[in-house]
């Protein structure tokens, strides 16, 4: 079977790439800038903002499953319109999609968000990535959209990697105590990604990891990890900042668990030596995280 993966150079599509090799797929894969680190997948240039090169790029690998994996941020032409491009290249040459979204087109006013709840996004980013969700859904009946959370793990994550920074006074930020989501290692992520694109599921489903957790703790259960003075981490709270953006926003993926193999391991767990994985992650304060 040939897979492509959009986005394939970023954190996890390097781990959905390894994992299709691993499991024998023809794999091919994307990249923004350059090539990802996996050598035995072919690479291929992309920006998703051209419409032409996304079709090409489909054609000529002509793939049984594409797996969206690709982050524009709060760039709509990226973000949404980038995402609607790979859908209508997909239709067009019968592919199976899986699309992956974020826990960011909720607004957080309900906290708690099951797979049957509407996107209410107060953000740019949230609100691109809901448009490119009902684009999907619209465009590719047939295909997967899977939100989820915090993507950690590895020692390799942005949030992981800030951790670091902090505590070693390199880096300005806070880690807010009020701003709670539901973090997934992404090797987690990626199994069970692949498990949704090799099946015959369609609709909406929610990765998210089974611990909701703060900005704060999470920082907490890093530097716990890493040896790391966790007292050196600045705490604060996002209610007394202008950065947009809900503050509690638990992804309930009871729903999706249940009809899988993978399991969703929670922070608390895969921080603290509970199941292997040796992943982790923490918290970026940047205005770009949440713009």
């Amino acid at each position: 079977m040939t897979v492509l993966i959009i986005g394939g150079s970023g954190f996890l599509g390097t781990e959905l790439v390894r994992r299709a090799t691993e499991m024998g797929h023809e794999t091919a894969a994307t990249f923004a800038s350059r090539p990802g680190a996996v050598p035995q997948a072919a690479w291929h240039p992309l920006d998703v903002r051209d419409p032409a090169r996304v079709a090409r790029v489909i054609a000529d690998v002509t793939p049984s499953v594409v797996i969206n994996a690709s982050s524009g941020g709060a760039n709509w032409a990226a973000t949404a319109d980038g995402a609607v491009r790979v859908a209508l290249a997909a239709a067009e040459q019968g592919c199976r999609l899986v699309h992956v979204s974020s826990d960011a087109v909720f607004s957080g006013a309900d906290i708690h968000y099951d797979e049957s709840c509407l996107p209410d996004p107060v953000t740019p980013y949230g609100a691109a990535k809901a448009a490119a969700e009902t684009a999907v859904r619209l465009l590719v009946p047939g295909a997967v959209v899977a939100r989820t959370s915090l993507i950690v793990g590895h020692r390799r994550s942005v949030h992981e990697r800030m951790v670091h920074a902090l505590a070693a006074g390199t880096r300005e930020g806070v880690l807010f105590t009020d701003d709670i989501r539901c973090p997934v290692h992404v090797a987690d992520l990626s199994t069970a990604l692949w498990e949704l694109a090799l099946s015959d599921a369609a609709g909406v489903f929610h990765l998210g990891g089974a611990d909701a957790v703060s900005r704060h703790e999470l920082g907490v259960l890093i530097a716990r990890r890493d040896g790391l003075d966790s007292e050196l981490l600045p705490t604060g709270r996002r209610a007394d900042t202008p950065l947009p953006g809900g503050l509690e926003v638990r992804l309930d993926s009871r729903a999706t668990q249940d009809r899988l193999r993978t399991r969703l391991r929670g922070a608390r767990e895969f921080l603290c030596g509970g199941g292997g994985g040796g992943g982790g992650g923490a918290l970026c304060t940047g205005l770009d995280q949440w713009l």
